[in-house]
């Protein structure tokens, strides 16, 4: 039994071949990436007066 295993595997392996090239083209990656961002702020009634006193602090 391990004598038959042994032959077949070393058939399969002398029979197999691979082959390892580079490609005729370059290869292409496209990436379309879409980045979205939100801002969410609250202001306590001290820092509205503050903005409205001061209309040039930002």
């Amino acid at each position: 039994m391990v004598k038959r295993v042994a032959v077949i595997g070393l058939s399969l392996a002398s029979g197999a071949c691979v082959n390892v090239s580079a490609p005729d083209k370059p290869i292409v990656i496209n990436l379309n990436i879409s980045v979205t961002q939100e801002v969410v702020y609250r202001l306590d009634n001290e820092a509205k007066s503050l903005i409205k006193q001061n209309p040039g602090i930002f």
